[in-house]
């Protein structure tokens, strides 16, 4: 049943939206396609996932692809997963990424939390590239070879990737943060020829020494044939012997070479993208040159509205998917901002609207849990001259409708709000926001251009204004190539397509609205997604379960109404053993030095036992659900849980913490 549409709480400027992108893209498709689309988003989306031929060589054309090789035709087969996308055609991605940035333009602004930085040019990014690539080729780099990085976010990382991509060889990054042995669970799949590692970064006012862990990690990598040193903070690298050569970066990137690209197949890997590890080692995700350079393009040249002149910022770090799309802006001609360092740190919790100001950025991007943390301690961006900033990007989880207008009357009435919606498994969005998309405030405004965005109830009905499971019944050219290490594709069809065969299904509760928005509710699998970075709850259980105190754990994470985030750590104690602050206090150093940071826990509370199936499988996503307020005949059937007295009590500590929080006292 349809229900009113609500009024938007946001309207673009019509003049704005008329000298946008995607408003210029659908009057070139209109004239270039003899489609019927008009300048509003509806009939252009409408086209977008009904044409997929039509749509997607209008975005190649329009972006002014240039392939060493042209294609055969758009899509050789519609099927998910296997579809075949341009086949026959010819590029490099980092062709494309610097190819669009004169000399003299500002490529990468480089940033910390001290409110430092400085530029590298177009002309300083192609020499560098060109630098570091003929390095990686004296190595040994080839095509197909894996190059690994273990950087913070600077220009660094980005001038590696583009150097690895020139060559056609695949790059994978993790950051800092995760341990040498969290790192190594990644990286030690990819057989890596060549690591980069920076020997530190900031974070909250501390200078965080890395060179040992760069050590640690370069002996759990067998493969390697060498290791790139970057002095990032400035200390000494140490005498240790490394197992392979070592190169400082100065040498590497300081060369006088030619810039040169290999051609590679549409579908040759681009880099390796790691799942959270929810259940289990990391699953690598295998991207392609070419599906990337389109998806991205379209995402940041029309969604965000970027092009020459353009500059973004947004906070993340090297592991999260949006650090992939910010070293995509360059594709667009627009200058990317790298940061090292915390959102907000103690000293100068506004530093990032500071540097948005001075900067003069226009695309601003964050996690529903800055913006909330932003309102909760008082911060009034507004002190700063943000009128340069048109758009605040906004993704990691569902944002509440009280940002809305925290926003609006702190950073300014202008600004779209553009909440979005995609993950790590597509390296983009399923939904979001376009400059010529209304607003509704807790909603995002609509389904991405080219994705056919679907709500299906437990039956696989479609739905509308009501809650069911994101699924996507077209394929995309940014769906994984396959998975890492998995030559029949048993886990990659297991992990989108067991549910619904031939629909990809993500793992969201969403409602399609029929006004055509978009309301997300959270996961409905088990990954934690904190401060809009995916965590494991594999790595997490594996520190902790080493401690001879822990016989088990369980971490959750779950959203909560009014846009918090709690993820409790749940552990079962040895004989003998009392969870004291002593015992709290190991627990949480051994996920902050095992895993990383981000890891830790909010509460760590004692429970009797942890619940599984009857095949030994934890009930991560139950026990969330019941924590929510599930009823319980929803959520679990007691008879495949091998302790079905357990529900019970995950019923009882859900209903506990709920008349905490309503009385204040949480």
């Amino acid at each position: 049943m349809n229900t009113p549409c609500p009024d938007p709480f946001f309207t673009p400027d019509p003049q704005a939206a008329a000298a946008s992108r995607v408003v210029d893209f659908a009057r070139w498709s209109a004239r270039h396609r003899g489609v019927a689309v008009d300048s509003d988003y509806a009939s252009l989306h409408l086209w977008s996932v009904t044409d997929l031929e039509g749509f997607w060589s209008a975005v190649w054309e329009y972006f002014d692809v240039d392939a060493d090789t042209p294609y055969e035709r758009v899509l050789e087969e519609e099927r998910m997963p296997g579809a075949v996308w341009f086949p026959g055609a010819t590029l490099n991605y980092a062709h494309h990424a610097l190819r669009n940035l004169g000399d003299d333009d500002t490529a990468i602004v480089a940033l910390d939390e001290t409110g430092a930085g400085y530029e590298v040019t177009g002309e300083r990014l192609r020499a560098q590239v060109a630098s570091v690539a003929a390095t990686l080729r004296d190595l040994g780099v080839g095509k197909g070879d894996r190059v690994v990085g273990y950087l913070p976010n600077t220009p660094h990382a980005i001038i590696a990737f583009l150097a690895a991509a020139g060559l056609g060889a695949v790059w994978s990054v993790c950051g800092q943060d995760y341990a040498p042995r969290a790192a190594a669970d990644r990286f030690a799949q990819l057989e890596p020829t060549v690591l980069i590692a920076a020997d530190g970064y900031l974070f909250n006012g501390a200078t965080h020494d890395r060179r040992d862990a760069v050590l640690e990690l370069a002996t759990a990598l067998p493969t390697l044939k060498a290791t790139l040193l970057v002095g990032h903070v400035g200390l000494p690298w140490s005498s240790h012997a490394y197992r392979s050569s070592v190169v400082p970066w100065e040498d590497a990137a300081t060369r006088t070479e030619q810039l040169a690209f290999t051609a590679v197949p549409f579908d040759h890997p681009l880099w390796v993208v790691f799942s959270s590890g929810t259940t289990g080692p990391p699953k690598g995700i295998v991207h392609g040159h070419g599906g990337v350079l389109l998806e991205h393009l379209k995402t940041l040249g029309l969604h965000s509205d970027l092009g020459p002149g353009d500059r973004l910022l947004w906070y993340t770090t090297t592991h999260w998917m949006m650090w992939n799309l910010i070293a995509s802006t360059l594709l667009t001609g627009a200058t990317t901002c790298t940061y090292d360092g915390s959102p907000a740190p103690f000293t100068r919790p506004d530093v990032l609207w500071e540097l948005a100001a001075r900067h003069r950025v226009t695309v601003f991007g964050t996690s529903p849990q800055y913006l909330l943390g932003m309102a909760k301690f008082g911060i009034d961006p507004s002190v700063h001259d943000l009128s340069s900033i048109r758009v605040v990007g906004c993704t990691g989880s569902a944002l509440p409708a009280s940002a809305y207008r925290w926003v609006r009357d702190h950073v300014g009435g202008h600004v779209l709000l553009a909440s979005i919606s995609g993950g790590t498994d597509i390296v983009s969005g399923f939904a979001g926001s376009a400059p010529n998309t209304p607003v509704w405030a807790g909603e995002l405004s609509a389904p991405h251009l080219g994705v056919a965005l679907v709500a299906y109830d437990p039956e696989g009905v479609p739905v509308v204004d009501r809650v069911g499971e994101l699924v996507v019944t077209r394929p995309l050219p940014s769906m994984p190539l396959y998975f890492w290490n998995d030559p029949d594709g048993i886990r990659y069809r297991d992990a989108y397509f067991s549910s619904y065969p031939g629909v990809w299904r993500h793992g969201d509760w969403i409602t399609l609205t029929s006004h055509g928005s978009v309301i997300v509710h959270g996961r409905s699998d088990s990954t934690l997604n904190r401060n809009g970075v995916r965590l494991g709850s594999a790595d997490i259980h594996d520190v902790v379960e080493r401690l001879p105190e822990i016989t088990e754990a369980l971490v959750i994470g779950a959203e909560e109404p009014d846009g918090g985030y709690w993820m409790p750590l749940f552990v079962v104690l040895s004989a003998g053993t009392e969870l004291d602050d002593v015992l709290r206090d190991r627990i949480r150093d051994a996920i902050r030095t095992g895993v990383s940071p981000r890891h830790v826990p909010d509460e760590i509370l004692e429970v009797p036992a942890i619940p599984h199936t009857r095949t030994g499988k934890k009930l991560e996503v139950p026990v969330k659900r019941l924590l929510q307020g599930a009823p319980p005949e929803q959520v679990v059937n007691p008879a495949a849980v091998d302790a079905p007295e357990l529900i019970a009590h995950f019923v009882r500590l859900g209903a506990d913490r709920r008349g905490s929080r309503s009385a204040g006292q949480v």
